[in-house]
């Protein structure tokens, strides 16, 4: 039997052990691509006293853990298994199987954390853009413009940096959004603070009210000072930010794959965050803020 079959099997026989036999509901467990795997009210099923929430942050960390473990035993295990018994057995095609299981958890993971966030309808101000950057009439989609436009000088737009901000203005509680990058070359997305300097020479940096990654020339970074490199195992289409004020953590996820990129965790966030979009240059492509599924804010 595939064993795509079995680590699904086992994925939700753990849950179903951690959880109890009614905590979820999986509508094809032969299937586990995101978008064919709903959790039902887990944090309810598993927690019923206030006094238990905070567990629910630690929870799908310990599960990941296992998970992790247990993929890696079954790798080896398989494998030797298979290449003792099957004289035909390639090695590498099985290891490549077992990375499409992995890729599976990622993507479950990935899920289970915008179950804790607001998901947002985001849609970008067009006070904030920079007169070089270009934006849709629906105000998803931003791209670079030359000659730069003749816009009314505004106390809010960016002057130096390629900027724009999005609508949405936080001080509480927990958000979430999607960016499509497919086609973009060079940019910078994250959050800042209302705030932030519009004008003059400015370095993108936590200590100046920004929390944001970079793709500049192939290469990936954490905007942290000084940078931090990234080292991604998969190129993403679309990057999600999970920002939560009161814990004051930004991270950032390859939504193609479900993989981790980068967190600024234990930041000491005042004021009011936004969410930040940059362009590099002409030849940087677009971004385009993805249209979210039922049950969304719009903002």
């Amino acid at each position: 039997m595939h064993h795509k079959y079995w680590a699904s099997i086992l994925f939700f026989s753990i849950l179903n052990l951690l959880s109890g036999s009614d905590g979820f509901m999986v509508s094809n467990i032969h299937c586990i691509p995101k978008y064919q795997v709903r959790f039902f009210s887990l944090q309810e099923q598993i927690f019923h006293s206030s006094q238990d929430k905070n567990i629910v942050y630690i929870f799908p960390l310990i599960l990941y853990s296992v998970l992790v473990f247990l993929e890696i035993y079954m790798s080896f295990s398989i494998i030797c298994f298979r290449t003792t018994q099957e004289g035909n057995c390639n090695p590498l095609q099985e290891l490549l199987n077992l990375h499409m299981v992995d890729s599976y958890v990622h993507l479950l993971f990935a899920d289970w954390r915008k179950e804790e966030f607001h998901t947002v309808n985001l849609t970008l101000d067009a006070a904030t853009a920079h007169p070089a950057l270009f934006l849709s009439e629906e105000g998803r989609r931003v791209t670079w413009q030359e000659p730069s436009q003749e816009l009314p000088s505004c106390s809010q737009r960016f002057v130096s940096l390629p900027c724009v901000l999005g609508q949405l203005h936080v001080s509480s509680e927990r958000y979430f959004w999607e960016v499509e990058v497919q086609n973009t070359h060079s940019w910078d997305l994250g959050v800042c603070r209302n705030n932030v300097a519009r004008n003059g020479r400015v370095t993108m940096s936590p200590q100046n009210g920004f929390w944001a990654i970079r793709l500049y020339d192939g290469e990936y970074w954490g905007l942290t000072s000084p940078e931090t490199s990234l080292t991604l195992k998969e190129k993403p289409c679309r990057l999600g930010v999970f920002l939560d004020y009161e814990a004051g953590d930004v991270s950032f996820y390859n939504m193609t794959d479900g993989s981790h990129i980068f967190t600024f965790s234990k930041q000491k966030f005042y004021g009011i965050l936004r969410p930040l979009f940059r362009l590099w240059s002409s030849d940087s492509g677009p971004l385009i803020i993805v249209q979210m599924e039922e049950n969304t804010m719009m903002l």
